[in-house]
């Protein structure tokens, strides 16, 4: 069967290249990056090198980043890292992704003090809202204690792009009116940009956050490897000990094949997402299949579809079916979408970050996530319009909901 692979929000194909450079890796430098012999400062030399190249696609000093097994390490390490639960303020929303909603459960449970930043219909961050948690949660603070503030940069499930500007600012007013009243206040900018890193030009200065999270597999890159930018001055305390890899940051021998097809991907995106013509051409697919389900199936609904999203994402909402029914049809049919984020796959609950948003349940419930990448063909969009209208009306007319 020739799949038409609609789930890059899950995971992208690894790109040639990365596989070149990944079974290199394993067949000739798989010696380990903290011997002081030869070989091992060979592949040392390799590990760093990959360490450039992943920054240079956020425009960060390569010194200030830490290689993680993936996203949600890295999510973990800055939430859990940055001060002891019972010292620590956290502010986020209810849309996070997983990795970083659930550390905030723990956290909360564990002493920190956890509010949540309102979101409109759409899913974006309210800039006045987050302003005024800020200002109430920090107005009393010490050098004892730390807040944290953890933004999502784009959504996995909608692929809403936040103001990231706004809430940049409105962390460095908070720590501007501090400074004037002699207040040396900890208040630090977490941003999980796992969906936006190799989709959208990402400068860590310009971002104005303290901390970011990205994740290889995202941008065409091997799964397993992430990494944690940290600004220079930001202390963690690791929560992975055995080990002075990562100056010390995150214990273990590193996956050095992993990081070495991550330094490759990380190349390959940053040319991508200066291709505008590139992206426009994806950007078009991706509405040439929200249209053609709209007109075959009036009744649907694009969820966020007012919104500034990426490019490559398309959230739709089947009234009256359950998602989990039209995504078994379409696997059926040689179509891969998902319904949500792939780290809830299996549950029949409704996605959380669509209920926070205030799309009612009916909605939420036939809510399937098709997202795109920069290899996606006319040619898949096209058979995708075929299958997806076949498939819903089917279950419309044999498998309503109530």
């Amino acid at each position: 069967m020739d799949w038409v692979y609609l789930d890059n929000n899950a995971t992208t194909k690894p790109a040639p290249e990365v596989v070149a450079a990944v079974n290199h890796a394993q067949r000739e430098l798989w010696a380990n990056p903290s011997s002081v012999h030869r070989l091992g400062q060979q592949v040392r030399q390799k590990l760093e090198l990959a360490r450039q190249q992943v920054a240079e696609l956020i425009h960060a000093p390569p010194r200030e980043l830490i290689f993680t097994s993936g996203g949600t390490e890295a999510d973990n390490l800055a939430l859990f890292s940055v001060a002891p639960p019972d010292a620590l303020t956290f502010i986020t929303t209810r849309i996070e992704h997983a990795a970083v909603r659930e550390p905030g459960e723990r956290l909360a449970k564990q002493g920190a003090t956890v509010v949540h930043t309102e979101v409109d219909r759409d899913g974006r961050v309210s800039a006045e809202s987050l302003q005024r948690l800020v200002h109430e949660h920090t107005g009393n603070s010490d050098n004892t204690h730390t807040t944290l503030v953890s933004i999502q940069w784009a959504n996995n499930e909608t692929g809403v792009i936040q103001p990231i500007g706004q809430i940049a600012e409105a962390v460095r007013e908070a720590r501007e009116r501090a400074a004037e009243q002699g207040q040396r206040l900890k208040l630090l900018l977490h941003l999980d940009a796992t969906q936006a890193v190799g989709k959208l030009p990402v400068d860590v200065a310009r971002a104005g956050c303290d901390l970011m999270t990205l994740a290889a597999h995202k941008f065409h890159g091997p799964k397993g490897v992430g990494a944690l930018w940290v600004r220079r001055g930001v202390r963690l305390q690791p929560i992975q000990l055995g080990g002075a890899q990562e100056r010390g940051r995150r214990g273990g021998t590193e996956n050095v094949p992993g990081v070495i097809g991550m330094g490759v991907a990380a190349q390959l995106a940053g040319a991508f997402v200066d291709d505008h013509a590139a992206i426009g051409r994806v950007r078009a697919l991706r509405d040439k299949l929200e249209q053609g389900i709209r007109a075959a199936l009036p009744n649907t609904v694009v969820n966020s579809g007012g919104a500034e999203r990426l490019w490559n994402t398309a959230n739709v909402g089947f009234p009256g079916v359950e998602a989990e029914a039209v995504l078994l049809g379409l696997s059926e049919q040689g179509v891969c979408a998902s319904a949500g984020a792939a780290c809830s796959s299996g549950s029949l609950d409704p996605s959380p970050v669509l209920l926070a948003m205030g799309i009612p349940e009916p909605v939420a419930h036939g809510s399937v996530r098709f997202s795109l990448s920069r290899e996606t063909t006319e040619a898949e969009i096209e058979r995708a319009l075929e299958v997806v209208p076949k498939v819903v009306g089917r279950l419309m007319k044999v498998l309503p909901t109530g």
